[in-house]
């Protein structure tokens, strides 16, 4: 018998039962606290015999194996005749007059499994099972009751652990195949680069100690490789089961995949899968997860297991290709799918919102799942802005407006509610009329009617179903499940905000701070590696991805020769009131640069207005140049032409006009001369706005430098991305040119990485100001 299977009971009936989340079919707009809220108050009504969160276990061998089973039941009631009855609380904001005895087998197995091991504990020969059902909105309850004798429960017991089994072999031989390739694997280059030990050392030890990493460490070091193989070296050492390699971009989760690839090469036995977006792995020409609408979602539950189990005994890489051919395979959702094989995988490479996103994280990764798992958050620096949006809510009149209309004749408590929510954004629009409304606190007579609005719509759609012909509903329902969400969260680092722009009227809870919530989401992971070329300054970022005082930082220098790189900066203005009167000098000092040295270059502007400037000057200057011009939307076969237009054999000097922030300032490789030089043009502070002036006066109000924090340090960042794709490689050499007066003050020139400062030229632009 090899070592015991350890599994708490909620994963396995969840396994067993196939019916996806312990809540599955319950749309809550309550968040987790509100649930456990629910819990605790029940359980404050139980009686002096009575226990709340027993701790439950029992050893189940079967065949070969030894399954160490265990599990938290809400409560273990006694009667005062000496009969124990399992209570299992579960709660919901959806109608609970809909659920039936029958509704949820898996919440029956899960409250079987206690009963069980109680029982077997204690040599009781009957037990009492008792389903609560608790509404959160009206805090109505509906119990269901059994009673089972004892071996009645064993037989349950191991029929559920008997289906199991093929699961559980398959992942007891991956995980010994998978330990013993970790301690046979060997770094995968020849060595280490200038800074790669360091990089990767200090990951280990992070990991080792369950602390936090934030580290600057230079386009070029190998960062990737550098976090995930120390990340791997410690699942190995069993500090570790699993690791989330994060990212903000395609373009980086490529690179995750890549390294997973290069050291699967060396011998690495490891289930590595990629998640990715639902609408663009779907099946379908148009998504709906109807199963009258969609054959792979049509008996799903029947066919996942199997699924599963043959992905994982058959294939280690499950990228998107693979994961839609067992899909069809199968005929499962590619997206739920990978969802499934996700839980069960060693390495998963998804977007930040997977893991931080209230609307959308993984919500079956159970605690002693989050203990043992890292999270590694490449270019980490997005993660600010990404996380204010994702903890903000926003709701527009218009659509409550065209809900009332729609349902006045159809569903009276539709129209009731929206009439009200209308009447509601009607005074708002009065108040913000001349300029927006900022308020400090929540607004809580909306957030009521929204509730109730999500209560008529919960119902309209489980009566109509999700179909094409409600579309406003839904998504309406989606927007208002959300806005009660955030309103959950909201403290003192939030504002709400109403704008009105000719029309529409829009309110918004906006997170200002997004540092306490991010620390909430992930503080159950054993480790946050933060990692960027560009996490600079240091403190800045410390302090908005809420880093405590244990947590390490690291930053490592350049690793190349400063003979790689020429730096000029022309001291040109480039604020908004300037820019007609330097265009002319401009346009001049990119027609020099390019005649100067044929090649590659890439010349990025604050925005598309004065890019699309710029641009048309150039060319009525040089109407036969060989030039691309990024445009917003761009999709990946367009972005891709873009980018391999950049060809290192390119006879004709080859000029792309693209933004700072956008798709191609950011995790693009363009090594040797595939490109030549790079101009930054201005300073790429945010364009002056309501939200970035809200977030300045909050953080000058909380005594940080609130212009800084709202537009220096994010516009900087975007500086420092869009000059990294220049030097990527130890044989890389060309010219960045930095265009603004502005990187003579000294505030903006600290904020440059030394190499740059240290090779910088200064030429003669100030002459045009």
């Amino acid at each position: 018998m090899g070592d015991p299977i350890k599994i708490a009971v909620r994963p396995l009936v969840e396994y067993v039962f196939s019916s996806g989340s312990l809540e599955s079919g319950f749309r809550s707009t309550g968040t987790m606290v509100e649930g456990t809220k629910a819990h605790q108050k029940l359980q404050k009504q139980y009686g002096e015999l009575d226990q709340s969160e027993v701790y439950l276990s029992a050893e189940i061998p079967y065949g070969d194996l030894l399954f160490i089973i265990d599990g938290r039941c809400d409560g273990l009631l006694l009667s005062e005749e000496g009969t124990y009855t399992i209570d299992e609380i579960k709660s919901t904001a959806a109608d609970i007059g809909l659920i039936t005895e029958e509704s949820y087998p898996v919440h029956w197995a899960q409250a079987k499994f206690y009963a069980y091991m109680h029982a077997k504990e204690h040599g009781i020969p009957t037990m009492n099972i008792q389903l609560t059902y608790v509404d959160l909105d009206v805090e109505e309850q509906k119990r269901f009751m059994q009673t089972l004798e004892f071996p009645e429960l064993e037989s349950f017991v191991y029929e559920v652990v008997k289906q199991y089994v093929p699961y559980a072999e398959m992942s007891q031989q991956h995980r010994l195949n998978r330990n013993q390739s970790i301690l046979d694997l060997g770094f995968p280059f020849p060595g280490y680069r200038a800074g790669q030990r360091k990089l990767a050392g200090s990951v280990y030890k992070t990991i080792e100690e369950g602390v936090s990493l934030f580290a600057k460490a230079p386009t070029g070091i190998g960062k990737t490789i550098s976090t995930t193989f120390p990340a791997l070296k410690a699942i190995g050492q069993g500090l570790l089961e699993r690791i989330f390699y994060l990212t903000a971009r395609t373009t980086t989760r490529t690179a995750a995949e890549e390294a997973f690839v290069l050291m699967q090469s060396k011998g690495l036995h490891l289930h590595t899968v990629t998640l990715t977006a639902k609408e663009k792995i779907c099946f379908q020409e148009k998504v709906s997860c109807r199963k009258e609408d969609c054959e792979y979602a049509d008996g799903y539950y029947d066919r996942i297991n199997g699924a599963v189990l043959d992905i994982l005994s058959n294939e280690t890489r499950m990228s998107r290709g693979v994961i839609e051919e067992y899909a069809r395979k199968h005929r499962v959702c590619p997206f739920e799918f990978s969802l499934d094989v996700s839980y069960a995988s060693d390495a998963i490479i998804c977007d930040y919102n997977y893991i931080f996103d209230p609307r959308i994280s993984l919500k079956r990764m159970f605690a002693e799942q989050k203990n043992q798992t890292a999270l590694l958050v490449d270019e980490a620096h997005n993660l600010v802005d990404r996380a204010r949006e994702m903890f903000s809510s926003t709701l527009n009149k218009l659509s409550f407006l065209d809900l009332k209309q729609e349902y006045k004749e159809v569903n009276s408590g539709i129209y009731d509610v929206t009439k009200a929510i209308n009447a509601y954004f009607i005074k708002l629009r009065k108040q913000a009329e001349d300029k927006p409304l900022i308020l400090k606190e929540p607004p809580v007579e909306l957030i009521m009617l929204i509730e109730s609005f999500v209560l008529q719509a919960e119902q309209e759609l489980a009566n109509t179903g999700f179909t094409e012909q409600n579309p406003l509903l839904l998504e309406t329902y989606f927007a208002a499940q959300n806005f009660v969400r955030i309103s959950k969260l909201y403290d003192e680092r939030y504002v709400t905000y109403v704008e009105v722009i000719q029309q529409e009227v829009s309110i918004k809870l906006f997170c200002l701070d997004p540092s306490y919530l991010l620390g909430e989401v992930g503080k159950s992971f054993r480790s946050h590696i933060y990692f960027s070329a560009t996490l600079s300054p240091l403190g800045y970022y410390r302090d908005m991805l809420g880093a405590d005082e244990e947590d390490y930082s690291l930053s490592i220098p350049s690793p190349f020769s400063p003979e790689q790189l020429d730096v000029h900066l022309e001291p040109l203005s480039t604020r908004y009131h300037d820019r007609e009167v330097t265009k002319s000098r401009l346009v001049q000092l990119l027609l020099e640069l390019t005649t100067k040295r044929k090649g590659n270059y890439l010349f990025f502007f604050p925005s598309y207005a004065y890019m699309n400037q710029i641009y048309e000057a150039f060319m009525e200057k040089e109407p036969d140049a060989r030039v691309l011009l990024q445009r917003g939307n761009l999709s990946e076969e367009e972005r891709d032409g873009f980018l391999s237009a950049f060809d290192a054999e390119n006879r004709r000097t080859l000029i792309g006009f693209a933004v700072m922030g956008g798709i191609f300032s950011e995790g693009v490789d363009l090594v040797g001369d595939r490109l030549t030089g790079v101009v930054v043009v201005g300073v790429g502070l945010p364009q002056i706005g309501l939200e970035r002036n809200i977030i300045r006066d909050y953080f000058n109000e909380v005594g940080k430098d609130g212009f800084d924090y709202a537009y220096v340090y994010p516009g900087m960042n975007k500086v420092l991305q869009a000059g990294g794709r220049l030097i990527r490689s130890e044989n890389d050499h060309g010219v960045i040119v930095l265009v603004d007066d502005r990187y003579l003050q000294p505030h903006y020139a600290a904020l440059l990485p030394a190499e740059w400062r240290d090779r910088m030229v200064v030429g003669k632009g100030a002459r045009d100001r």
